[in-house]
């Protein structure tokens, strides 16, 4: 096994055609070793190079009520009013502290997404 750091583009299409020709390795074998650490190293290359950013807070709530058939009524439940859910929906609104909680526990979305300015 020879693992070095993923510093250039090059250096990571090899470690991704490596991890091709491994990826079914079997876990604890050296192959399987190979595996997991050249999985971290894409991992923490890609993280660095390719970066995600965050959904914006009022899609991540749109998505999940379409994700959980959630219509305004439900999201007015939520969050208290009716009216509120839809000046919250039409970003006339700011989320405050306690429908960041009661979103996160009702709607399962990460506090983080939902904290964000938008």
């Amino acid at each position: 096994m020879r693992i070095k750091p993923i510093k250039t583009k090059k250096d990571y299409q090899q470690a991704l055609k490596k991890l091709e020709v491994i990826f079914d390795a079997k876990k604890g074998s050296p192959e399987g070793d190979e595996l997991e650490v050249l999985g971290i190293l894409i991992e923490y290359y890609e993280n660095e190079h390719f970066p995600i950013a965050l959904p914006d807070p009022i899609e991540a709530i749109k998505f999940r009520m379409e994700q959980m058939n959630y219509n305004q009524n439900d999201l007015a439940k939520i969050v208290g009013l009716k009216s509120r859910a839809s000046e919250i929906l039409n970003r006339k609104r700011k989320l405050t502290l306690e429908m960041i909680r009661q979103l996160h526990v009702s709607l399962q979305i990460p506090t983080e997404v939902l904290i964000q300015a938008y």
